[in-house]
């Protein structure tokens, strides 16, 4: 997932970083990264189908960024915020798997 490489990237940063000015709760970020899940799984089922995904990602992700009524830019700081608190990432990471795996059940 694109994600990740952030992440990991922040997991040795101490620096304080201050809340996003459009801030995005706990909840919140769980339902964009859930979402942000299942787009990177049907993305990869399209890619490994031979088909042609660069248009359909920005699509499928402005998409999810308006249904919760929030831009890239919005996402981006709050994603950066939430990196630099790793026990509330590592909260939100287990909630986002959950579902995901939940979800995959069915």
């Amino acid at each position: 997932m694109l994600l990740l490489p952030l992440v990991f990237a922040s997991c040795n940063n101490k620096e304080k970083v201050g809340k996003p000015e459009v801030f995005l709760t706990e909840q919140q970020m769980i339902d964009v990264l859930t979402d942000s899940y299942f787009i990177e799984a049907e993305l990869t089922r399209k890619k490994s189908a031979g088909e042609d995904v660069g248009l359909l990602q920005k699509s499928y992700y402005n998409q999810v960024f308006e249904h919760y009524g929030i831009t890239d830019t919005v996402f981006e700081a709050n994603l950066y915020y939430y990196t630099h608190q790793l026990a509330t990432l590592e909260r939100i990471m287990d909630s986002v798997m959950n579902r995901f795996l939940e979800a995959q059940k069915k």
